[in-house]
């Protein structure tokens, strides 16, 4: 993985309903791992919807280093269902995510530009409603030390706003990391100082983690 990356994924997805003469658009979100669990949501949302004209579909599953992307239009003109809302998800910066938009027909042809415009606006009214994380690559570094050391430790992983995983109070503290990339030789750094030098950090190993209020590891 690439120092720099970071990318976003679905946590709580949204849906929308969007009216455009009298047909509705109908766009859900799920959170995939794979192509064949985006497959698996896909039908599910067509069997729920079995007696609508089109399900059309977009998925990226993956990472910014290597990201596998779909999408069909199910019946639509070519291009004007699948690709806008492959494109939306490519905007947003969303990965390992599938979304359908399903459209009951109303009645009325909508043209190209139209059709576009209604499977993009549906999907991103459900993009919007939906609750993101951002993953960001870093490393799982663990700390033993003493009880003294361990609180002016404390106070320097959160000066720089880092994540605690685990932390383990026993004959000595043994405190564990979540560290962006970037950052991890600054704070293994500033620990070994210190420390002068009695604790350094040990490095368990790269991790994907969602880096906000509400962080864990991405496995």
């Amino acid at each position: 993985m690439g120092n720099n990356n970071t990318h976003k994924i679905i946590i709580a997805p949204g849906s929308s309903d969007v009216e455009v003469k009298r047909s509705h658009f109908l766009g859900v979100l799920k959170a995939v791992r794979s192509e064949d669990e985006a497959r698996a949501f896909i039908e599910e949302v067509r069997k729920k919807h079995y007696d609508a004209r089109h399900n059309c579909f977009a998925m990226r599953i993956g990472t910014p280093d290597s990201v596998m992307e779909k999408s069909g239009d199910d019946g639509e003109p070519q291009g004007t269902a699948g690709r806008p809302m492959l494109e939306l998800l490519k905007g947003a910066g969303l990965y390992d995510v599938c979304a359908v938009v399903t459209r009951y027909f109303g009645g009325t042809l909508l043209g190209t530009g139209g059709l576009v415009r209604a499977y993009s606006d549906s999907l991103r009214e459900a993009i919007d409603r939906s609750e993101t994380a951002e993953l960001v690559v870093g490393r799982q570094l663990r700390i033993t030390c003493g009880y003294s050391l361990a609180e002016r430790i404390r106070r320097l992983a959160a000066g720089m706003k880092l994540h605690a995983v685990k932390e383990e109070f026993a004959a000595d503290c043994t405190l564990t990391y979540l560290v962006r990339q970037q950052d991890a030789a600054a704070f293994s750094e500033k620990v070994t100082e210190l420390s002068l030098g009695s604790s350094e950090p040990v490095d368990e190993g790269e991790v994907l983690f969602a880096d906000g209020e509400r962080p864990f590891i991405y496995g």
